[in-house]
């Protein structure tokens, strides 16, 4: 068990939920305030919807509440806590981008970074896997 639970929750299997649906829906199981409290990303590619909490919740309760909510059931989602990972995808970068500046960037505490342990650039897709060194440099 992480000490450090993940504030992002992923819904699987939301074809038949829309964005505003699944909000509304969030909000209703959360009681908290859509974009004050947290937010959602909906990946349509693979049928998966990221809410990522701003205010600070138990995700595990949040998950565990989802799962015997009626609706979520009627849709057939299913939730669980996002987890943590070392690296990830940046995309829609401009074309003269360098790996030196994307670790740079990266490794900024400013930008929620930490060490950068490698940058492998995608210029075909204008996009780059930046790995860190450990999973805490990924928000």
């Amino acid at each position: 068990d992480s000490a450090e639970t993940s504030p992002s929750v992923v819904f699987e299997n939301t074809e038949r939920c829309n964005l505003n649906c699944l909000r509304i829906l969030l909000e209703n199981i959360s009681d908290l305030t859509i974009d004050a409290d947290f937010t959602v990303e909906l990946i349509p590619e693979i049928n998966v919807a990221v809410a990522t909490f701003i205010k600070n919740i138990d995700t595990k309760e949040f998950v565990k509440k989802c799962s015997q909510h009626k609706r979520v059931r009627e849709f057939n989602m299913t939730a669980r806590p996002l987890e943590s990972t070392q690296s990830i995808k940046a995309e829609n970068l401009p074309e003269s981008i360098s790996s030196d500046y994307l670790t740079v960037y990266f490794e900024s505490a400013r930008n929620g970074g930490g060490p950068v342990a490698d940058v492998q650039l995608f210029p075909e897709e204008n996009s780059a896997i930046i790995t860190f060194c450990n999973h805490k440099g990924n928000s």
